[in-house]
């Protein structure tokens, strides 16, 4: 059982195969949803990783402030179905934001949330700051996470 962090030099080409397969199995598979998974953000970004017995079990993908949005942003949150009910969610999130936070000193937090997982995210502090909308067929809402609810 190991949490890590990765650049995207840092990845041997099994570990970034294995988080790639995970990718499309729940955003295209699970969510029957096509679309872009690989955008160009993966070379720039900070990768989150859970590992039990070399199966990725969490992930999330840090973007640095400028790449996608002015804020830093949290995107890619998985946690593979079989691992799911076990808190694994809840503390690659306070490992995102604390990585965000001490590593970057950026106290802004932003993330493109799908609707039903609202609710989730606040209770991180992030708030709503668009209307719903569809992005690849799913229901989404932006969200940011102030520097004072970061900070504090």
């Amino acid at each position: 059982m190991a949490w890590k962090s990765y650049q995207f030099d840092d990845f041997t080409a099994q570990a970034l195969y294995n988080i790639l397969k995970l990718r499309v199995e729940v955003f295209v598979v699970e969510q029957n949803c096509p679309y872009p998974e690989l955008d160009g953000l993966d070379e720039v970004s900070i990768h989150i990783v859970y590992e039990e017995n070399g199966e990725v079990l969490a992930y999330a993908r840090l973007v640095p402030a400028g790449k996608k949005y002015d804020a830093p942003s949290i995107g890619r949150v998985i946690v593979r179905k079989e691992a799911r009910g076990r808190g694994l969610a809840k503390e690659l999130l306070e490992r995102s934001i604390r990585y965000i936070a001490e590593q970057w000193e950026e106290f802004e937090i932003q993330l493109q949330g799908q609707v039903y997982l609202k609710d989730f995210y606040g209770s991180f502090g992030f708030e709503a700051i668009s209307d719903v909308y569809d992005e690849d067929g799913i229901p989404h809402v932006d969200m940011k996470r102030s520097a004072a609810k970061t900070a504090g």
